[in-house]
């Protein structure tokens, strides 16, 4: 039975002429296609493409043969070290139509479903939701909301969709993102490339309904003031919200944002930090951010809501910050009362060994190892500010479950990942979460919540 069904889903990849896409995924930043079919591989990489076809028809039939013979635990971790194969192959194809196969990969299901359980020790309860874990991808891999079931069920413990803009816009001219790959980072000026916020609250909107209707026919009725999962089901699910590039009234676009799509979103974000819209970074100043975040909660909290309350607003913030800056920030996020902030988006600065790298003089975004410190003590800076008291997400330059403990350790409540999850992929969701545990079990910590901003304790 097992052989069969191998063949099966041999014939249909094949027939989708996209096998590549079903166990690995190519770097890219901030950046994603809303393709229906996924581009065809390039005239340069059909020897990769044929290698690839080889090794995957390998994969399925010893797998196939494999699943008749182990438990389901053992085999999903197989299938997770299996992407680790082929991932080489991505290697071949441009960084944008990799990541476009990747989104279209996630988005039909062809990539492993996560169906071990997560520690209980990296379980936590953020906002009035219980996350399994507090390892995320962050916003710019699904920027369209493709993929959200898909990744979801890859293991992350929340996926952020977007940024998406009220208006569809192309973005920058290509090429715009490029790789950096001795230094594991990549650069990028995608520039806001969306379809627009109702392209994507129509497919929130299915999928919520799908995830709903899913969810309520497999679990009881709970009474918990601490609800598993979010609005449609177990999975944390966070909207990024920006501007479009010719907006004068930035405001307007976040308030349009709030009003389409929050009634789908666990947590909101106001992306004000992206280098790549001219003079969107002007808005983390004092005054244009204190008057930017009252108006987008108040439109928020203008929408009639259930029991469950409005979703949690947070702001996302550059690495590219003075001192004074991050007080600024700080001190509207204490008087605001905001939910959480971001911490942080990519980088303009080329520091060693990456100024090195004749790639580093494209102008553009950097994320990836090189940002790691820089968003670090950023992160410990804006924790400190806060008196820990506003949740932080860490992000930037993550790799390995010991970096996202650093993060916790540095103030974060929950970290995401993108750049090391591009050049990585699948394989590398289980192993930061099992490097994560050992990390937290060897320090004597018993909780996720207990290591927070342990490093700035002391």
């Amino acid at each position: 039975m097992a052989i069969r069904t191998a063949g099966k889903l041999l014939k249909d990849l094949l027939r989708q002429r996209v096998i590549s896409t079903s166990i690995g995924f190519g770097p890219s930043r901030h950046c994603s296609s809303a393709a229906t079919s996924a581009p065809k591989i390039p005239h340069s990489s059909k020897k990769g493409r044929r290698l690839l076809t080889g090794a995957t028809i390998g994969l399925i039939i010893t797998g196939g043969a494999y699943v008749s013979t182990v438990d389901e635990a053992t085999l999903c971790g197989w299938l997770f070290s299996a992407t680790k194969l082929v991932n080489p192959f991505f290697a071949l194809l441009d960084a944008e139509k990799a990541h476009t196969l990747a989104v279209a990969a996630a988005a039909r299901g062809w990539v492993p479903r996560e169906k071990r359980p997560d520690p209980p020790i990296l379980g936590l309860d953020v906002w009035g939701r219980k996350f399994s874990n507090p390892v995320g991808l962050s916003a710019g891999f699904d920027k369209n909301a493709e993929a959200v079931e898909g990744l979801l069920g890859m293991g992350f413990g929340f996926v952020e969709v977007g940024s998406v803009t009220p208006v569809p816009q192309e973005g920058n001219p290509k090429p715009r993102i490029f790789r950096l790959r001795q230094e594991g980072a990549i650069i990028n000026r995608c520039g806001f490339n969306s379809e627009g916020i109702v392209a994507v609250a129509k497919r929130l909107g299915a999928q919520h309904g799908k995830r709903k209707l899913e969810t309520s026919s497999t679990s009881s009725p709970s009474n918990e003031e601490v609800k598993h999962g979010g609005k449609a089901g177990p999975g944390i699910l966070g909207v990024n919200l920006g501007k479009n590039k010719l907006t004068e009234d930035a405001a307007a676009d976040y308030v349009q944002g709030v009003h389409t799509l929050s009634q789908y979103a666990d947590y909101l974000v106001i992306n004000v930090s992206s280098p790549n819209t001219p003079g969107l970074r002007m808005l983390q100043g004092r005054k244009q951010l204190k008057d930017l975040v009252k108006r987008v909660q108040a439109a928020r909290d203008e929408m009639q809501w259930g029991e469950e309350g409005p979703p949690p607003l947070l702001v996302k913030i550059a690495p590219d910050l003075s001192k004074e800056d991050l007080e600024d920030i700080a001190a509207v996020a204490v008087a605001l009362r905001l939910d959480g902030l971001i911490i942080t988006n990519t980088t303009i600065s080329r520091s060693e060994p990456v100024d090195k790298n004749p790639v580093s003089a494209e102008v553009g975004g950097l994320s990836g190892k090189p940002l790691f410190d820089l968003s670090n003590n950023i992160l410990k800076e804006m924790y400190m500010l806060t008196r820990g008291n506003i949740p932080l997400i860490g992000c930037g330059g993550i790799s390995s479950g010991e970096d996202a403990y650093k993060k916790i350790r540095s103030g974060a409540t929950l970290v995401q990942l993108y750049t090391a999850f591009a050049y990585g992929g699948p394989a590398l969701i289980p192993r930061i979460k099992a490097e994560l545990t050992e990390c937290l079990d060897r320090d004597g910590f018993k909780s996720i919540h207990e290591a927070v901003g342990a490093d700035c304790r002391r």
